[in-house]
């Protein structure tokens, strides 16, 4: 960044016809754009919330209702193309985000968003890009004295706001960038709704190759088993062993960052364990009650965060684990692990609802687990349905990486068509 009256950075990649025009100018906010202001009054129009790492949503989609009650007549009218800055900082935008309105054509915003509108010589889908990659967020810092507010929002006015400076290119730069950039989200887009077609698929295949509630035999079954009857009826406790583990002493530093593997509820999200973040020692073993437990085994969530609870996985390593997961050991002549682990996988609202209780947090236990009643064929036939449902997981697997890939590529592209905030800060 050039240390003149008008600041100007040149960033590190650039379309080959741009390479010998004039560096990037820096300009106000202020300057760039027009105050929203206008109230929707009596005006009936779709009401919106900004959800971080989404953007424009209603209200009923973001609160399961209307929430705006009596202001709604002071609600901002945004059209498609407008944009707005919410206030409320998240793990994502910790300085609030700023969304381009671009799935309506016309809403009404609350009043506690900043809403503007780019005069005509900015690309709005080029500052879309930029806002989103949160390089605004460097500015906003020195405006946040004291965190959020009691309403959670954080405390920058409108002053503040309008005050950050933004990249200048030429109109024909802007658009290119916003045009390569918008193309590599339409990738992702394609690339998310093939993978939720994979999921949905994989749901269907669930629901049919598991014997729904009262009867004994799935809906859909491989044709070398059609004819092998029905499956038989087991209670888990019949079958296996269960075990839950436990936590060695946080404040024993003697007990923690040792080479033995061990994994709380929140490791569940992973559904396959190959491994885990926290390890402990053979000290902090000895002197707990958690214990080693083999591979293979099907582990589910008694209680935990949010939607933990029920949660179910798998354990490709020998590893121990807390006491807020339960451990259903392998028996290889009974059934295949895989097998039962997509079985509970699949019992997931089960799961919660035999451990709701009313008022509470709720919880499952060891004598639940015992107990739950599980139908299983023949060890081939386990085998086969296992084998299914582990090759689509691979293409699930496979179809995220390719998104996460893109998403990088993303990312390395977004640091060098866009100058660093170090050189607009500086």
């Amino acid at each position: 960044m050039k240390n003149s009256k008008t600041k100007t950075a040149v960033p590190k990649l650039r379309f080959p016809e741009f390479q010998d025009t004039e560096a990037w100018k820096f300009k106000e906010l202020l300057k760039m754009s027009n105050h929203l202001v206008d109230k929707v009054g009596d005006a009936i129009y779709p009401t919106v919330s900004i959800a971080a790492g989404f953007g424009f949503v209603t209200q009923k989609e973001r609160f399961g209702r209307d929430i705006s009650g009596k202001q709604y007549k002071n609600y901002i009218l945004l059209k498609k193309g407008d944009f707005a800055y919410n206030k409320g900082n998240s793990k994502k935008y910790p300085q609030g985000c700023i969304y381009e309105l671009n799935k309506f054509d016309v809403v009404a915003a609350p009043n506690a968003f900043i809403c503007f509108r780019l005069k005509k010589y900015y690309i709005a889908s080029f500052y879309k890009q930029y806002f989103q990659a949160n390089y605004h967020a460097e500015q906003l810092k020195k405006y946040i004295t004291s965190g959020a507010r009691s309403d959670g929002l954080l405390n920058i006015n409108q002053n503040n706001f309008f005050s950050i400076i933004l990249p200048s290119p030429k109109k024909e730069e802007q658009q290119k960038i916003a045009d390569c950039l918008s193309s590599i989200d339409e990738l992702i887009t394609l690339h998310s709704k093939k993978l939720d077609t994979l999921k949905d698929y994989k749901k269907g295949l669930l629901q049919q190759l598991f014997p729904v509630e009262g009867e004994s035999i799935p809906k859909l079954r491989f044709p070398e088993f059609e004819n092998d009857g029905e499956w038989n009826q087991f209670a888990l406790g019949e079958i296996t062993s269960v075990s839950a583990g436990g936590t060695p002493l946080s404040f024993k530093s003697e007990y923690w960052d040792g080479n033995i593997p061990w994994m709380n509820s929140g490791d569940l999200n992973k559904k396959k364990i190959f491994s885990v973040l926290k390890k402990i020692t053979e000290l902090g073993l000895k002197n707990s009650s958690t214990k080693y437990i083999p591979t293979k085994c099907i582990l589910v969530g008694l209680a935990g965060q949010g939607k933990t609870r029920g949660t179910v996985a798998i354990n490709y390593i020998e590893l121990c684990t807390n006491q807020s997961v339960g451990a259903i050991y392998p028996n290889t002549q009974i059934f295949v692990s895989e097998f039962l682990y997509y079985k509970m996988d699949s019992m997931y609202k089960v799961l919660r609802n035999i451990s709701k209780v009313e008022g509470g947090r709720g919880g499952l236990n060891l004598q639940m687990i015992k107990a739950l009643q599980i139908y299983l064929p023949k060890i081939k036939e386990q085998q086969k349905v296992a084998d299914c449902l582990t090759s689509l997981d691979e293409l699930i697997t496979a179809q995220s990486k390719k998104i996460e890939t893109l998403k990088q590529h993303k990312k390395g592209l977004l640091q060098q068509l866009f100058p660093s905030q170090q050189e607009v800060i500086r």
